[in-house]
């Protein structure tokens, strides 16, 4: 039995079944773990969420940015943005299905020697931390009405961790962290303007996974979310988005040896184009 993990689809579904044909996917033995933002700015966010759904004895998803974007504006916050691809899955008659199911998914899953979620963890973060805040959220999804969440969870406010944060300002930032984080402060704070290669960094400013006396080092974080960074297999982290959307490649890796394999961007797909 294998396991895999693959970095952001963002609607890149032809690239999904090419990958999953090449590394010889089987649903009734093998197990796939998807990096969150399975929908949007790619052609076929609908059919990437459905594949998700219609597999989930055999895949699982953490949720990312997008994946959350288009739940809250189902209930009516944020706003379709130009290059938005989410409105076939709202329009299509088993959205409220769809939605429900997604609205199950978590912002974080482990196992004894792994850890799945879509940007990443704060440093003084213990896995322990981890799994019991992003809990909070999950209860707030999986509520009766949401509302209440979707209210607030956009901004870049605050910018750092503090346990005694007021209930919205708490379950923002803990969203922020786990679907939006790529670059941190030498005090640990979130930076929300830096998105390119770590190479072109500004000072005063680090990948979240480079700081120094990280708490969670009892597993291997495997995340997506910073296209530019690309794959990455070190400081005990995986980094799995390649930038499929952005006409680079989507990634597998195997998860009991570490092999990767690849697929290019179908019909040269760009987003920016």
């Amino acid at each position: 039995m294998a396991h895999y993990a693959i970095g952001d689809l963002q609607g890149c579904y032809d690239e999904l079944e090419t990958l999953l044909a090449k590394i010889g996917f089987n649903h009734g033995s093998d197990t796939l773990w998807l990096t969150g933002d399975i929908v949007n700015r790619g052609p076929k966010s609908l059919e990437c969420l459905q594949f998700a759904k219609r597999h989930e004895s055999s895949v699982r998803t953490v949720l990312g940015n997008h994946d959350l974007h288009l739940l809250a504006v189902s209930y009516g916050y944020g706003k379709i943005k130009r290059g938005d691809t989410i409105e076939p899955i709202l329009k299509h008659p088993a959205r409220r299905q769809l939605l429900d199911w997604l609205h199950q998914q978590p912002l974080l899953i482990t196992d004894n020697n792994y850890l799945l979620v879509h940007a990443g963890l704060l440093p003084q973060w213990s896995v322990a931390d981890a799994i019991a805040l992003a809990a909070e959220v999950e209860n707030e999804l999986r509520s009766p009405n949401p509302s209440a969440y979707f209210a607030e969870m956009y901004g870049n406010k605050p910018r750092s961790w503090n346990p005694k944060l007021s209930e919205a300002e708490r379950l923002r930032m803990i969203t922020n962290v786990m679907t939006r984080m790529r670059a941190i402060s030498y005090n640990n704070e979130l930076d929300y303007d830096f998105k390119g290669n770590p190479a072109d960094m500004p000072a005063g400013l680090r990948a979240w996974f480079e700081a120094p006396d990280r708490r969670h080092l009892s597993h291997t974080i495997i995340f997506g979310h910073w296209s530019a960074l690309g794959y990455l297999d070190a400081c005990r982290v995986i980094s799995l988005d390649t930038g499929a959307l952005w006409g680079g490649a989507l990634t597998a890796v195997d998860l009991n040896t570490r092999r990767i394999q690849q697929v290019d961007s179908i019909d040269d797909i760009n987003w920016k184009k």
